[in-house]
């Protein structure tokens, strides 16, 4: 495999207790693979890694975080054909709609999903979700 990027958008710390797991995750199973807030990497230099791990939180109405996520995606998501994709983030309500619709989305735009849905962590992150985001992390690797 080549150079994997996970990047993720984090207000409470929620999502970002996530990415630092996918993080280690996929570096534990043998992965190049590096972390990024989305504020520190732009939609063209993501898309020249071979593999994405993508980490928002619900926000508003069920949706993208819409001041950087979502812009940052928006373009991104031109990108993302024939590319290996997880999604993961957290959520305080709802029913995880913002995943679904987000999953969607990268699936139409051609996106090698390598899940059958986007892994989501109610409030805080417990044992068993960090275990989860572990894992999500070797299968991107």
């Amino acid at each position: 495999m080549g150079k994997a990027a996970v990047i993720y958008w984090s207000s409470t710390g929620n999502t970002e207790a996530m990415a630092k797991a996918v993080f280690e995750g996929a570096k534990d199973a043998g992965a190049d693979v590096e972390l990024f807030e989305v504020t520190e990497i732009s939609a063209d230099a993501a898309a020249k890694y071979d593999a994405l791990a993508l980490g928002c939180p619900a926000m508003g109405d069920e949706q993208l975080e819409e001041g950087d996520f979502e812009p940052f995606f928006t373009d991104l998501e031109k990108k993302i054909g024939g590319k290996s994709l997880v999604l993961f983030g957290s959520y305080d309500w709802g029913d995880g709609d913002w995943m679904r619709t987000w999953y969607d989305r990268c699936k139409s735009a051609g996106a090698a999903l390598l899940t059958d849905e986007g892994l989501i962590c109610n409030n805080t992150p417990d044992d068993d979700g960090l275990a989860a985001c572990k894992e999500l992390g070797a299968k991107l690797a």
